[in-house]
């Protein structure tokens, strides 16, 4: 694929953590499955996943840095780039056999991620993006946010919190005001998917509170290449750091935001 080198790097080591991810998938029921918290699971597949991407990674660019959900962090002797990995997102998903989970890399670059890849091994679905080059569906197709302009039409995507969550009350009343004025909100617990498809025009528009910063790092730039807006929920936050963002289509996003904002 056309692409800088370690837009490349990071494609290749997305694809080998897919592969083994997805032989996991097909024996799913077999998956030795510990827990770490409520509804935070974690499996042998996940671990093993990660572990393919840091080494592909760090052998390939051994002066980054490294934030990985499963792995202890590396200060890098570059202090200006990481690696920031979800090997696994969706894992709930990907333990009770439902085909819709992601691997999620991104790089940074002095506080701001300049590349990214989304892959979906169950669809085949590769999304990536660099800084000023765009978004793209595996190396063919550019993507753009939807062009829908009315409230009434547009789909939106959350994440619901699970086992009384911190912010389940807030996104209740969230989908109480945004219900009445959209055409449908879906709940399919990827962020990082959910993120990839705002970029592809699928969703017209996304919010969720809380996440965690390998959740959404290598989606937040797939939107903004597609020409979304994404901001975080309350003025003055920050994306990365604090979790909370809400994005859109540009004709949607005033309308959407003031919903969402309504009750923050």
């Amino acid at each position: 694929m056309q692409g800088s080198a370690n837009l490349n790097i990071m494609v290749k080591a997305a694809f080998a953590a897919g592969r083994s991810l997805a032989k996991d998938f097909r024996e799913v029921e077999n998956l030795q499955v510990s827990m770490k918290g409520a509804g935070d699971f974690v499996s042998k597949a996940d671990t093993a996943a990660e572990q393919i991407i840091r080494d592909m990674l760090m052998e390939a660019r051994p002066t980054y840095g490294w934030l990985g959900e499963e792995s202890a962090a590396v200060e890098g002797k570059d202090p200006t780039r990481r690696w920031i990995v979800d090997p696994l997102d969706g894992t709930t998903n990907f333990l009770h056999g439902m085909p819709h989970w992601a691997v999620s890399i991104a790089l940074e670059h002095k506080g701001e991620i300049v590349a990214a890849v989304v892959y979906d091994p169950a669809k085949d679905e590769m999304f990536h993006a660099e800084k000023g080059q765009g978004c793209w569906l595996n190396d063919k197709t550019r993507l753009r946010v939807s062009g829908r302009s009315r409230m009434i039409e547009s789909v939106f995507a959350t994440g619901v919190p699970f086992a009384g969550g911190k912010y389940l009350p807030a996104t209740l009343q969230d989908l109480a005001g945004l219900m009445p004025e959209c055409a449908g909100v879906r709940r399919w617990g990827a962020a990082a998917l959910d993120l990839a498809y705002v970029a592809a025009g699928r969703y017209d528009g996304y919010w969720e509170r809380g996440l965690n910063i390998w959740d959404i790092a290598g989606g937040v730039l797939l939107v903004k290449e597609a020409g979304g807006f994404i901001e975080p929920i309350r003025e003055g936050q920050n994306i990365l750091e604090d979790g909370h963002l809400i994005c859109a289509n540009p004709d949607i996003f005033a309308p959407f935001a003031k919903v969402i904002r309504a009750r923050d």
